[in-house]
């Protein structure tokens, strides 16, 4: 493009030319050569198409753990982060390369901004935009980063049980918590201190799947016995949490058996604040009951009221039936299941009627055991880390 006419008109043109493209076609158009990749990064672009351009919502996925080993060992491979695009049936993936790390493990994203547990610096600058040092070889720290422009910047060092125990929650941009069954950590980018505090968790038993609604956090929790599972919904703030607070057993008198109906449940964010519980609809009390379909189960936090979302097609769940283990991924308006030996993403969808779909997502890279899992990606090419 050294010789286009294009090079000719001014760049407030340019900008406002492809001001007019979706956000999908201007991440294209930022890889055709290095001029419109400077004119398309500008700030003066983004800032055009901030207020224009809404993100481009994709499944991620996770590197499986077989994987992120092989990566430890061989930087060149698993350099990006593939992900999912449900409006065009396509698998496309944003390189990592640029991240000066022997090691990273993408793990959630919010606002645009991919956060990742990164070990081992290579040689080369180790953040955009931030002076925190880099971690030793042996440490791992949370990186935070917007693939799309390569901008990214270190949090504080971390340990690496916070790594192994720890479930990372984030929300707004530079708000992250990190927690555990007994204590929890938390940095907040807009303090003046550039460091995590750390206060008491006190859950009755480990979290499972715990999530993070504006500044609600929401986790289940077995308070069954060693026998029988007994899983209740609890929440706090991270004011709460602050303030030695402890966590509130969210209830009701009419919710009834909500939680005995499922098996092995999980917390998914819903679009709109509300939360989204998932899991194997038992077919009868029993200990060891078998399950007839997964259900989705969505619970408005104004009135407290649950509601069916979805439930899997029979012909759907056959295949998970067979399968001995599922995950789910997702949250807003689209839920993710993998199984063992499935081959295939099943993919909830929930329309702007708000009826929901179902399809199958096929072709999923890497070489997984089948247990895929990830999160949802907004990208946005004004986000910054």
């Amino acid at each position: 493009m050294e010789f286009s006419p294009l090079n000719r008109l001014p760049q407030d043109t340019l900008h406002q030319i492809f001001s007019h493209l979706t956000l999908r076609e201007i991440i294209v158009s930022k890889c055709v050569c290095k001029c419109l990749n400077a004119t398309l990064s500008s700030p003066a672009f983004l800032h055009l198409i901030s207020t224009q351009q809404p993100p481009l919502s994709l499944l991620a996925l996770r590197p499986s753990h077989r994987s992120h080993s092989h990566s430890h060992n061989n930087s060149s491979s698993h350099c990006a982060l593939h992900v999912f695009d449900t409006m065009l049936n396509y698998w496309f993936r944003f390189p990592l390369s640029f991240l000066p790390f022997r090691s990273h493990f993408p793990i959630t994203s919010s606002h645009g901004l991919l956060y990742l547990w990164a070990e081992g610096p290579t040689a080369g600058p180790t953040s955009t935009s931030s002076p925190i040092s880099p971690p030793c070889n042996n440490s791992k720290t949370l990186i935070v980063c917007n693939p799309l422009t390569r901008q990214f910047k270190l949090l504080p060092q971390l340990g690496s049980a916070w790594c192994k125990h720890g479930s990372v929650l984030v929300g707004s941009p530079n708000q992250v918590l990190v927690l555990t069954e007994l204590a929890a950590i938390y940095f907040s980018g807009s303090t003046t201190a550039n460091n995590w505090l750390k206060f008491s968790s006190n859950l009755p038993s480990k979290p499972r799947s715990p999530i993070l609604i504006s500044d609600t956090i929401f986790a289940l929790c077995d308070v069954g016995s060693p026998w029988r599972s007994q899983w209740k919904l609890f929440r706090s703030t991270v004011k709460d949490l602050q303030f030695s607070q402890q966590w509130t057993r969210l209830e009701k008198h009419e919710w009834g058996d909500i939680f005995d109906i499922l098996k092995r449940p999980r917390l998914l964010a819903g679009k709109n604040d509300k939360v989204l519980m998932i899991g194997g609809l038992k077919s009868s009390y029993s200990l060891h009951s078998t399950c007839s379909t997964i259900l989705i189960l969505r619970l408005d936090l104004e009135s407290l009221e649950w509601e069916e979302a979805g439930r899997m097609p029979p012909e759907m769940f056959r295949y998970f039936q067979d399968s001995s283990k599922f995950k789910v991924f997702g949250g807003g308006s689209r839920v993710c299941f993998s199984g063992k030996r499935v081959g295939r993403l099943a993919l909830w969808e929930e329309n702007e009627c708000g009826k929901g779909e179902w399809r199958w997502i096929s072709g999923v890279p890497g070489n997984s055991d089948g247990l895929y899992r990830g999160f949802v990606f907004e990208a946005r090419l004004n986000a910054v880390p």
